[in-house]
């Protein structure tokens, strides 16, 4: 491990590996490159990429799942995908995504899970419920399928002695995100009250002065100020990935996901994100619905530059110190309203515009948007899909289930 000047000690990442002199020599010459003594299994190529490990990815079915799945594939791993293919996301799917062993079974049964991990270098937790969903009557399907599939998959983990995790976190475990007030700098605003939302009252007060407040970028070291149910299961998830890493040697690196879209994603249910709402609604021929009145920030990220956020965890994750956890949000670096995700799709379909109904969701959050200079300036990563275009391409790519 290189050393900081404070003394401390600093991963060896897939950024700085490139900038090695062994890397340097293998580009002009082609050759393979096998690292001794700096973590990972696998070898790695003239680009500082591994290749060669046999990697199963939970959820690897779903739609950011089958986007890192083809990935690796692509990359020339070796790919397992274990899925239970949950009606409310899997309608009409039967198998696995192309180029991979598929294994039907759930994350909360330990046997199917103990045996999906024979073999296997790494794991890519994708498995989860996700969305606001409809009520509290959800709420013992978030914890069952995000918490208790992710302590049984984690305790399989340790038994079968598999140290590498990269987990699918979220954006949601940050709550309203970051906020600066004029006279108080920043501050982090309590829940919006209904009584609030009622009057159209969107944007959260200073809760010391009641001031207008600017929303700003929030990084990885925020508070965790979970919302709703679902945010709640996915910082249980981090809190118990951290537990696994200390008690089992192990090295986990969470991917926290801002709004993410693209082709794949499921039609027509609460379980999605808000722009495959909004494309549902187009294809039935309506105009999308806009809740509050359309202002809310949102960093959307396209699911090709997810999936490419995964292969750089992978390509870092063995490079960890035993024991420990790094947290990473993965974001465009483009803010863009909810209304504006609206509009343009709408444009690009051709469809009816957006109609803005004032109506709100009381887990929802006014504003998030994420900073994610710490990915690209450790693992090199970088979104490459711009907005207009990402939009315009996923107005005429096919829904799951269309």
């Amino acid at each position: 491990m290189e050393q900081q000047r404070n003394g401390c000690p600093r991963e060896y990442t897939i950024a700085a590996m490139r900038h090695d002199t062994r890397v340097t020599r293998a580009i002009s010459t082609q050759e393979t490159l096998t690292f001794h003594g700096l973590g990972g299994v696998g070898h790695r190529d003239a680009r500082g990429y591994r290749r060669g490990m046999h990697v199963l990815v939970t959820g690897g079915a779903g739609f950011v799942g089958s986007a890192v799945v083809a990935r690796l594939v692509e990359r020339g791993h070796r790919v397992r995908v274990l899925d239970a293919l949950l009606p409310a996301v899997h309608p009409e799917t039967t198998c696995g995504p192309p180029g991979a062993e598929f294994r039907l079974g759930d994350v909360r049964d330990a046997t199917v899970v103990e045996s999906a991990l024979d073999g296997v270098d790494v794991v890519c937790h994708q498995a989860a419920m996700v969305g606001l969903g409809l009520d509290l009557e959800d709420a013992p399907d978030y914890v069952g399928c995000n918490d208790l599939g992710t302590a049984v998959l984690l305790s399989a983990m340790a038994r079968k002695r598999v140290t590498d995790l990269v987990l699918a976190g979220s954006m949601v475990v940050y709550g309203e995100g970051r906020y600066l007030c004029s006279r108080h700098g920043a501050v982090a605003p309590g829940p919006r009250a209904r009584a609030d939302l009622d009057a159209g009252r969107f944007e959260p007060p200073c809760p010391h002065c009641g001031r207008p407040l600017i929303s700003a970028l929030v990084g990885e070291d925020a508070p965790l100020d979970p919302r709703n149910v679902y945010a709640a299961s996915k910082v249980a998830q981090e809190h118990l990935a951290a537990a696994w890493a200390r008690a089992s040697g192990g090295r986990a690196l969470v991917l926290r996901y801002h709004n993410v879209y693209g082709p794949g994603m499921p039609k027509d249910t609460p379980y999605a994100g808000v722009a495959s709402l909004f494309r549902s609604a187009l294809a039935r021929g309506e105009a999308p619905r806009v809740f509050e009145d359309g202002a809310q920030r949102r960093d959307f990220v396209h699911v090709t530059d997810v999936a490419g956020a995964n292969m750089a965890a992978i390509d870092a994750v063995g490079e960890l110190p035993e024991g420990s956890v790094r947290r990473y949000n993965v974001g465009s670096g483009t803010v863009r309203t909810i209304g504006e995700m609206a509009a343009a799709l709408a444009g690009a379909w051709g469809g009816p515009a957006p109609v803005v109904t004032g109506e709100y969701r009381l887990g929802d959050v006014r504003h998030i948007t994420a900073d994610s200079a710490r990915l690209r300036r450790e693992l090199g990563w970088r979104a490459r899909t711009p907005f207009e275009e990402g939009v315009r391409a996923f107005a005429r790519e096919p829904l799951r289930g269309e």
